[in-house]
């Protein structure tokens, strides 16, 4: 189970720390891809062939359906855990998540999502800011 925020630096080579705790679970070798809000989601790379296993019963007739599984699987990339418990994220998807040097990586149960600080921040603010709408809205799904 992935909880809990934590922020660390994209060094200059596009490395970043995994904290122990997430490490633990992910493994030495995890999948990175991008995500749907300008992140980047990690997942361990069991999860990750489950996720392409779906995808790939989507109808292949489907223009949107294409896109999101280009959107997912385009640039997704394997990233090993170095000596120093960093991964490297691939150029394209540091590009794509607008990461710059303060990042923030947050556990979500089942994966993890890379964000920059400033987009993360943003992000939960407006969260923040309606989450009584969002909850009520969400009920019937919480059953």
């Amino acid at each position: 189970m992935f909880i809990g925020e934590y922020q660390h630096n994209l060094d200059a080579k596009g490395r970043i720390i995994v904290p122990v705790k997430l490490r633990e679970e992910l493994g030495v070798k995890m999948i990175v891809t991008a995500g749907l809000d300008k992140n980047l989601l990690i997942y361990t790379t069991e999860q990750f062939e489950e996720i392409a296993s779906q995808l790939m019963k989507l109808p292949k007739t489907n223009a949107r359906a294409r896109q999101y599984v280009a959107h997912t699987l385009g640039k997704a990339s394997e990233c090993e855990v170095d000596a120093q418990g960093r991964i490297l994220i691939p150029a394209p998807l540091v590009e794509a998540a607008q990461l710059k040097k303060n990042c923030v990586i947050v556990g979500q149960y089942d994966h993890v999502q890379l964000w920059d600080k400033e987009l993360w921040e943003n992000y939960y603010e407006d969260a923040s800011s309606k989450i009584d709408d969002i909850a009520e809205s969400l009920t019937e799904f919480l059953v």
